[in-house]
């Protein structure tokens, strides 16, 4: 049986040095998205499991409708823009 496992970074800099060492080891991702209130990488582990590695903007970068609601979306995330981060020095 499959399963699905989350590992949350504190910042987009920790999910970009991620994102570098996932292509750096030659794994492949199945997705990447914005989500408004997070931004999140899809992969699979060498035993198929669902993987998701992610970081969450903070609070007050949260999408709203006109009403205060959070307004989560699904985009295409900018992957060339997450690499770009990185954690500096």
């Amino acid at each position: 049986m499959m399963s699905q496992w989350a590992r949350r970074y504190p910042t987009r800099a920790e999910l970009a040095d991620a994102l570098h060492r996932v292509l750096a080891a030659g794994i492949e991702l199945d997705g990447a998205s914005d989500h408004g209130v997070s931004e999140a990488l899809y992969l699979r582990d060498p035993d198929e499991n669902g993987v998701e590695l992610y970081w969450d903007r903070p609070r007050e970068e949260w999408p709203r409708d006109g009403n205060g609601n959070m307004a989560m979306f699904t985009r295409h995330l900018d992957l060339d823009g997450l690499l770009k981060e990185g954690v500096k020095g």
